[in-house]
């Protein structure tokens, strides 16, 4: 399912990244207290913090179960459940050996529950409906109220009819900030998610097993994923959570290797800290990684599972790699005028062809960048380092100095080179 729209949709993506950092700003702005004095802001790209207050020495949040409608990116707008009228939910920030109350409000058509997902609190609390609690019933609206021991990063989602709800986007990052603030200078929470939604259609399927057709990250598909802006020096940290339904997903980071420094169980001790530029976020976890931004560029970060970086694929459809259509394609036109067959030659450029989708649906992928078409789609995103920030703004496309960009060679470099492109290559 084909259309060149992908140009005009990253390119309002772009405009898009800019207010999102602006209204992120503003959101942390009103979590009183809640990173604490010398505390990084720490950004959900695309999202939001819960606000909270201080009330009687205890920090009070209030989440509210309900549906809502969700943009994953121009062009597809899906009928979610979520809280506080969003997917993921807002992100929950507290700090260690805080009290923590939150109250959660259910306006969904089922009962739901609230698990706090690797924080360790008393068993009353835990919210697995029919284990701990029974189910908070719609209309209803229950407390939670606990000491939030271990810093950390963690995630909440329900404990009654996960098949179901989580499918419909409810889940959101718990992030517990250290004491001591610790030395990063950003600090940015991915949830990553798996959904299947028909073409053409709005309600994500709770019952699909393995057919998944938009892999997202903050619910967010490419390319409508707000990059992560960052300064040259900056220490970054990056927490992944992932409460996909079935997928592990290996995320690849471009231009950094990078050290996993936690998981949802706690610190890696520093022995056993190494360098990688993939980290594996397994169903269930999270996983933290930092580095140091020291190379200036735009640098792709994507699941490196070919089929998690495509939207809204097909699947079971016939593989024509190599067939010769033509013949095919002219009887097929006497009754479908706009017919084409696809993938003889690759899937390579689809976003820019210009069959049409089936209304709110979008291409299999494809997003403009600064040299043409970003072959990519689903669980990708960007890291924009830059020289020099306006805080706030996203800087655009990033400018390669002068003869630092792979370019197409000429017949003399090749000649003095020893290079034949049309000679035979030895096996």
């Amino acid at each position: 399912m084909l259309t060149r729209r992908g140009l005009l949709v990253a390119g309002s993506a772009l405009l898009a990244g800019a207010s999102t950092l602006l209204r992120e700003r503003r959101a942390h702005a009103q979590v009183e207290g809640a990173t604490g004095v010398g505390r990084v802001p720490l950004v959900t790209p695309n999202g939001v913090s819960l606000p909270s207050r201080r009330v009687d020495g205890a920090r009070v949040f209030h989440l509210v179960a309900e549906e809502c409608e969700h943009e994953m990116t121009e062009g597809l707008t899906i009928d979610a459940w979520g809280y506080n009228g969003r997917t993921p939910g807002p992100t929950i920030e507290a700090i260690e050996g805080e009290l923590v109350r939150i109250y959660v409000t259910n306006r969904l058509p089922e009962p739901t529950s609230l698990h706090c997902h690797g924080l360790i609190l008393p068993n009353g609390m835990d919210g697995v409906s029919g284990l701990n609690q029974r189910p908070i019933l719609t209309g209803e609206t229950f407390r939670y109220e606990f000491v939030v021991k271990h810093a950390g990063t963690f995630r909440y989602h329900p404990h009654f009819d996960e098949m179901t709800q989580m499918a419909l986007g409810m889940m959101g990052m718990f992030i517990v900030h250290p004491r001591r603030p610790e030395p990063v200078d950003r600090d940015f929470a991915i949830m990553l998610s798996e959904w299947s939604i028909e073409p053409g259609t709005r309600r994500p399927d709770p019952g699909a097993m393995s057919d998944f057709n938009m892999l997202t990250m903050n619910s967010r598909a490419f390319p409508g994923t707000a990059p992560l802006v960052v300064k040259v020096g900056d220490r970054v940290r990056i927490r992944f959570g992932n409460l996909s339904a079935m997928d592990s997903h290996p995320i690849h980071l471009h231009g950094y290797a990078f050290k996993v420094t936690a998981t949802d169980g706690g610190p890696t001790p520093p022995s056993a800290q190494h360098l990688e530029t993939t980290v594996l976020v397994p169903v269930g976890a999270t996983r933290v990684i930092e580095f140091v931004a020291d190379a200036p560029g735009d640098w792709a970060m994507h699941c490196h599972m070919t089929h998690h970086i495509m939207n809204q694929m097909g699947h079971g459809l016939p593989n024509t790699l190599g067939v010769d259509a033509e013949k095919l394609d002219k009887r097929m036109r006497r009754l479908l005028p706009d017919y084409m067959t696809m993938g003889q030659k690759g899937m390579g450029g689809m976003g820019e062809m210009g069959m049409e989708v089936p209304k709110n649906s979008v291409p299999m992928k494809g997003g403009a960048g600064p040299f043409g078409m970003i072959d990519m789609g689903g669980m990708f995103t960007i890291l924009k380092v830059r020289e020099s920030l306006t805080e706030g703004e996203d800087p655009g496309w990033y400018r390669n100095p002068e003869g630092t960009v792979a370019r197409v060679a000429t017949s003399s470099e090749l000649a003095s080179d020893g290079i034949d492109p049309k000679a035979r290559v030895k096996r």
